[in-house]
Formats: structure tokens, C-alpha cells, sequence
């Protein structure tokens, strides 16, 4: 399970660098139009994506002040935003490296505003979780670059860079 927290953080860094620099290669009208997905538009997804990191990795830590404002970060321009994720990928990558089994063999109680309930779940779903909203939603942000004309290349994890 270690080498998993590992690896998806490491993908989930390379591929938000090719999802990133194929959406930088549209303009930031196109970025932000309605494609009619989940979140409407490639720039409210990426912003999703980047909101939910925050949340997440403020449970893991315990520190709530890591937590981002979902308003705050809708707000970013796309260079903010690009910014925001290479720090967001740095962290992800450098507290997967100090994640231990004992951590994820334990429980996590967190209350969701989200949902209005308080969760108890294993640590290592909620990591699985991280990981795959990630790979969900980053699946949508290529569908969308593809219709406008953006190939992001090759997305498997096999072929990732080895870091």
C-alpha cells in the first residue's frame, strides 16, 4: 500500500502537467466556456480538482488551515491556478512519502459541509479516494481538451515517466 500512495502521487503529478500545459494551449475564453460537463467548463473542473486535493490533504495532516476556499480558488486565473497545482502536486508527492501502515491502518473522522454529516472511514479508502476523484475528474478535463482539439497524449500509468 505504501509503494500505491507513492505511485499515484506520482502520476497524478505528471498527469496534471500534461492535463495543465495542453490547457494552457487554449485560450482562457475556452477554458472557462460551458462544455455542458459536471462542472460546466475545463477551468471550474480544474478548479474542482484542486479544491478537493485541499480538503482532503487538510483531513490527512490534520490542519485544517490547509483547506482552500472553493470561492477563492474559482476566482484564480489560469496561471494562478497552474501555480497552485504545481504546489498542490509537491505536497501530495512529499506527505506521500512520509505516509506510514500504521496511519492507514487506522480510521479517520471528519465532518463533510458538503454532505452535513460527520464520516468515520479507513485511511486507506479515503486515500484511494484522493487519488481516483483525481483520475475522475482529470478524465473529463481530457474528453473536454480533445473536443477542442487538444490531445493530452498517452494517460497510462504504465507509461509514466519513472520519477
Amino acid at each position: 500500500m505504501l509503494d500505491y500512495v507513492v505511485t499515484m502521487a506520482q502520476y497524478n503529478l505528471w498527469m496534471n502537467q500534461k492535463v495543465y500545459e495542453a490547457s494552457a494551449k487554449l485560450s482562457d475564453e475556452e477554458r472557462r466556456a460551458d462544455k455542458g460537463a459536471f462542472f460546466k467548463s475545463i477551468h471550474a473542473t480544474l478548479a474542482h480538482l484542486i479544491w478537493g486535493d485541499a480538503i482532503w490533504m487538510s483531513r490527512f495532516l490534520g490542519d485544517p488551515a490547509y483547506a482552500m476556499e472553493r470561492e477563492a480558488i474559482d476566482k484564480l486565473s489560469f496561471t494562478e491556478m497552474a501555480a497552485a497545482r504545481i504546489r498542490m502536486d509537491d505536497d501530495i508527492l512529499q506527505w506521500s512519502k512520509s505516509v506510514r501502515q500504521d496511519w492507514l491502518a487506522s480510521d479517520l473522522t471528519w465532518t463533510s459541509v458538503l454532505y452535513q454529516k460527520t464520516f468515520t472511514q479507513p485511511v486507506w479508502l479515503l486515500v484511494m479516494q484522493l487519488f481516483n476523484h483525481e483520475t475522475h475528474h482529470r478524465g473529463q478535463v481530457t474528453t473536454l481538451l480533445t473536443q477542442c482539439g487538444v490531445d493530452v497524449g498517452v494517460t497510462d500509468l504504465p507509461m509514466m515517466p519513472r520519477f
